[in-house]
Formats: C-alpha cells, structure tokens, sequence
C-alpha cells in the first residue's frame, strides 16, 4: 500500500468543523508516517472529480472528512475500486460514521484510528445500498422523513440540527399518511397506508435517530421499516423513541427485510445519506462488500 493517503475535506460541515477537522487528522496521518494530500473542490461535481482522479492514480485510501453528505460524495468516489475508504466525522449527523463505529466529532482521534488500522491492514468489506447510479451508506428516507428534509433544505434560519427540528413540527401540522406501492425482489406489490418508509443499510438518520436499529452493513439485506397510518399524537409519542430504537415492537411499525425494495408514492423525494436522489418511484438494491472501510 503506498504511504500516500487522500484527505477528501468539506471545508463548509457542521459550520466550519470540517477545515478545522482536517488539521488534526492530517496531523494525526502525518506522525504514523503518511503522506498526505488534500483534495477539496470549487464545488460538489468538481471535489468528486478530484476524488475520482485521486483514486485513479493510486492513492492508498481516500479519507473523507466532514459530515454525512461528504462521505456520500466519497462513495461515489472509491466504490468498487478497492481503494480504502475511510471517514473523519465532522458534521451535523454523522450516522455513517456510527454505523462505521467511528469517533464522532474527534478528529485527531479518527486519524490515529484510521492510521493504525492501514499499518496493520485493518480493512474489512461492507454493503452499500444503490439507486440508479447513486450509492448510500446508511439509510433512504421517504415520506414524512423527506418532506422534514426537503422543508428544513428551504430554510435559512435557525442553524444545524435546530433547523429540522421546526421544520418537523411544522411538517406534522400538514401531513396526512401517503399511498405507498411497495415491492421486494420484485416479488408481490404490498399497497399500504404508510407514514413514512425508512430504508437501512445503516440503523441511523438525522443525527443519531435508530430508525432501522437491526440493520447490518455485511449481511447482504436492507431492514425497511414502515411507519403505518397513524395519527399525529401518535407520530409525537413514538418519534422520541427512534433515538434508542425502541420504537420497533409499535403496532403501527412493521420491519421488512430483501436485498431490493421498490417504493412508489405521489408527490415524495427519497433522500439517501440526507441528500436528495430524486422523486418515487425509486428502486435501492443492497450490494454486498461493495466498499473496503478501514477503522476499527
């Protein structure tokens, strides 16, 4: 493995936290005896050219600094290549650095654990969830999730998490249980009344909230979890307990498993790692081992 490695940085995660990041972690890569290069980007589509470039040219790890949505721009990157993928959390969310295991919010520490683990060859394999040709590491969001997500996007103000937390409230106000088509391995179609449809490849969205809490990332299978028709006073006493996944076990929850699920509903855009892929329907597939992750 050359000692060269790739810092792939968000200078903008988390309101400045991935440049300031950037500095222990290339510290911390430096001092186990790495090279490192920096790679940022005038824009999205010109960072991930970058990256592409950087791992076309052999660079022994590209190493993704700041929130959820730069380590989806770095899957796209150094997916099916070999190449090891690796993540500094730096962001707001931070949920597939949990489901990596990673140190949140710990920058020289998620080097050091990084570096050591490429001395020693510390690498494994995991599963990716795909749309179309977009890849996501840990959960698709839709329905009430998204419409929270596509509403707290609109908003300037207030900053971080906060931001989200209003724009459910004020989402919940309006929102009324949606048609769903849903399909696995393109087997029967089950129509449902559903309040949301939450995709895991990862057990986690939105900042810690275990909405999929048994997904695994090695076992080849997405854990779908459908939020039935419910009433609004229902959706406030059950929400609070996605954090600890213990909403799982609810009558109006149901847990699905397949390696393919097709959803169909009017009027949602499915975001997947918090970034929007597009409006239903949309088909996500589990590819196995489709990324090399280095940490712990």
């Amino acid at each position: 493995m050359t000692s060269e490695i790739t810092l792939f940085v968000n200078p903008t995660a988390g309101r400045g936290r991935g440049a300031r990041a950037a500095r222990p972690a290339a510290s911390a890569f430096r001092d186990a005896g790495f090279s490192v290069r920096t790679v940022l980007g005038d824009d999205p589509r010109d960072a991930l050219d970058r990256a592409r470039a950087a791992v076309e040219e052999g660079t022994g790890a590209l190493i993704a600094v700041g929130g959820d949505g730069m380590a989806n721009l770095a899957l796209q990157a150094v997916v099916g290549t070999g190449t090891p993928f690796g993540l500094v959390a730096a962001g707001t969310g931070n949920d597939f650095a949990r489901a990596l295991g990673m140190p949140l919010r710990e920058p020289a520490a998620a080097g050091r654990m990084i570096a050591d683990a490429l001395k020693c060859g510390r690498v494994r394999d995991i599963d990716l969830g795909r749309v179309g040709d977009r890849w996501f590491g840990a959960v698709l969001a839709s329905g009430f999730d998204s419409r929270v997500n596509d509403r707290g996007n609109r908003m300037r103000l207030p900053l971080g998490r906060v931001k989200y937390d209003v724009a459910m409230v004020a989402e919940l106000a309006a929102f009324r249980p949606l048609p769903y088509r849903i399909t696995l391995d393109g087997g029967e179609v089950r129509e449902v009344e559903a309040t949301l449809v939450a995709v895991g490849n990862g057990p986690s969205y939105g900042g810690g909230m275990r909405i999929c809490p048994g997904a695994d990332l090695t076992d080849g299978l997405f854990d779908i979890t459908v939020v039935g028709e419910c009433s609004r006073a229902t959706l406030l006493r059950v929400f609070p307990r996605v954090y600890r996944g213990t909403h799982i076990g609810h009558p109006a929850i149901t847990v699905l498993r397949a390696a393919s699920v097709e959803l169909a509903a009017e009027e949602v855009t499915g975001y997947a790692d918090g970034e929007p892929v597009g409006p239903l329907p949309l088909t996500a597939r589990c590819v196995p081992g489709a990324l090399r992750v280095v940490g712990p």
